[in-house]
């Protein structure tokens, strides 16, 4: 019987240079396997570097990948996910000032929000858009965004270094 698998992206937007070694470890201890990225200067922040890594491997990796890196101080980072067949996709981000967020993603990357989550937001609006937009824009991580779109844009052009994990 074959193993499902599946792909994703980690995004290592900002982190500073004694903390780069330790994101690798942290990687490679999900992974099985030794990582080294190619750390390029963050334009967005002076003094931190970036990286990305594709990675293959088996549905939930994205989420270990995510729990390893999440609480580092000055570290931020994305993880996507891709769906797989009976998964759904993820994505995961993280600022130190945020924290972390969590969102299941369908097969275009497009953050899928539940009816639990969107009757939440009717609810505990009680009847006052701006109560329902604020409990919306927190189901689809609009801060982390916010946030995180000056190192995305930065990034553009980076190498990426692709992973594969056996079995």
């Amino acid at each position: 019987m074959s193993v499902a698998m599946t792909r994703g992206v980690l995004f290592v937007h900002s982190a500073p240079t004694a903390l780069c070694p330790h994101v690798e470890w942290a990687i490679g201890s999900v992974v099985d396997k030794r990582t080294d990225l190619e750390w390029t200067p963050q334009p967005a922040a002076p003094g931190m570097f970036r990286a990305e890594l594709s990675w293959t491997g088996t549905p939930g990796t994205g989420a270990k990948l995510a729990s390893s890196l999440r609480g580092w101080a000055h570290l931020r980072f994305e993880v996507t996910e891709e769906p797989s067949q009976g998964v759904d996709g993820g994505r995961w981000s993280h600022t130190p000032e945020l924290g972390i967020f969590h969102a299941v993603t369908d097969v275009h990357g497009n953050i899928m929000v539940s009816e639990d989550r969107i009757r939440y937001a009717y609810e505990s609006g009680a009847g006052d858009p701006a109560a329902v937009y604020h409990e919306l824009s927190l189901a689809l991580g609009e801060a982390w965004d916010e946030e995180l779109e000056p190192f995305r844009h930065a990034a553009e052009g980076a190498p990426v270094r692709w992973l594969h994990q056996v079995g």
